[in-house]
């Protein structure tokens, strides 16, 4: 009980810090900004491929041979073969915005990833500034029905496996995005300290989604504790080599757009917050898990001191974490694949990869968040042990001290 009191002392405070934070920090909406039409900071309507015929790539002066006529080079090669190929000619309608139902063609070469087929729907640029007949055009596949029936598939299977615990995972879910749209990120975009926004908000996920998933327990408060713990870990961790390995946060085309159009956000911090946030998941997963072992080992074993609970603990929690580390690292390996093919083809050496900041990001992001995950499980075992060693039956001792004699009478009182 007064373990309970402790837990309820610190996370009562904590939980009530996160809402104020929620409330001050609570943003008005994105600021406005005139769209640079680069990248995803574009107008887009939806549209539908209406006819696609083949036509000569010479006729349709979609060639790209040097005005040099050097076809010496990989270029000069590949664009004498696009002229001599066949392209096609797509006619695409525009199905939104205030151009609906205006029709415009593009050419697409035989050489392109991206190949266009009758009623196929698409996703097109607008670009007021440019030429009428050059307003539109193609820049992706509108893929909304089948990630939307793949959703479906995904929270149909959680429902039927997880029944109603399912259920509230799936809430838990929505609600975990609901806090990235409309406060993490907005909030962000307004000026505030990312890592703080990022403490805030995931915090509040945090809290939503174990208690709202796992009931308002003990057994949940371990976990919420274990997991705060390896937050903070992680946060300092994250900060202090973020500094001294000099990562900007500034790596790409994305991060590029966004440091022009809002040079007042630190990218830093924004990639500090990034890695609290991607460790969040992983980290519910290690402590309600190791959380709930500790809890079944009690229930298997009642008379079980806090020393073996965690130690029988720990032994599993050595396997959870060979797993779950392998898993992030294999997970942000995946992620940045195609940057390490480059590498790759380029032959660079191991500390030359290494080194350059993209990977380098890479690196001290799975590194900090595996160090998190390894903490966790000492801490959060510990923690759950000393408070369910402590709900040990008073009466059982005496009830088996009493029921001993009866063998003969030589029976031993066992100590209580």
């Amino acid at each position: 009980m007064h373990l309970r009191k402790v837990i309820a002392a610190v996370l009562i405070p904590f939980a009530a810090a996160v809402l104020v934070g929620l409330v001050v920090l609570w943003p008005g909406g994105a600021p406005a900004h005139e769209r640079t039409g680069v990248g995803f900071d574009r107008q887009t309507q939806d549209a539908t491929v209406t006819k696609v015929v083949e036509v000569s790539c010479k006729e349709a002066g979609a060639s790209g041979v040097p005005p040099t006529g050097d076809t010496s080079t990989a270029e000069g090669s590949s664009a004498v073969q696009q002229e001599q190929g066949t392209c096609k000619r797509a006619t695409i309608r525009v199905d939104s915005g205030d151009d609906k139902g205006r029709t415009f063609t593009e050419i697409v070469q035989p050489d392109q990833s991206r190949q266009l087929h009758e009623g196929q729907k698409v996703v097109v640029a607008y670009e007021p500034s440019a030429p009428k007949d050059l307003q539109y055009s193609v820049t992706d596949v509108n893929r909304r029905l089948p990630m939307a029936l793949l959703a479906g598939i995904f929270a149909v299977a959680v429902v039927v496996v997880g029944r109603l615990r399912g259920v509230m995972a799936l809430v838990a879910l929505a609600i975990s995005f609901m806090v990235l749209n409309f406060f993490i990120l907005p909030a962000i975009l307004q000026g505030s300290n990312p890592l703080v926004v990022a403490v805030v908000g995931a915090s509040a996920i945090m809290l939503i989604a174990l208690y709202l998933c796992h009931g308002l327990s003990a057994r949940t408060s371990v976990a919420v504790l274990g997991t705060l713990i390896s937050l903070l870990l992680i946060g300092i961790l994250g900060s202090v080599f973020i500094d001294w390995a000099a990562l900007t946060g500034n790596t790409d085309d994305n991060t590029g757009l966004i440091h022009g159009l809002y040079p007042t956000i630190d990218m830093s911090g924004l990639l500090l917050a990034g890695i609290i946030i991607g460790s969040l998941g992983v980290l519910d997963d290690v402590t309600v898990t190791q959380t709930s072992a500790v809890w079944e080992l009690h229930e298997a074993n009642p008379s079980m001191g806090w020393r073996g609970l965690y130690r029988a603990g720990i032994r599993i929690g050595r396997d959870h974490i060979a797993s779950v580390v392998n898993t992030l690292v294999l997970a942000y390996a995946g992620a940045a694949l195609p940057l390490l093919l480059l590498f790759s083809i380029a032959q660079s050496c191991v500390g030359t990869v290494a080194n350059s900041e993209l990977v380098a990001e890479e690196i001290v992001r799975t590194l900090v968040g595996s160090i998190g995950l390894v903490a966790s499980v000492p801490v959060t075992t510990a923690l759950a042990a000393l408070v369910v060693s402590a709900d040990r039956p008073g009466t059982e001792p005496a009830l088996e001290a009493s029921a001993a004699p009866a063998r003969g009478g030589r029976g031993r009182r066992r100590k209580r």
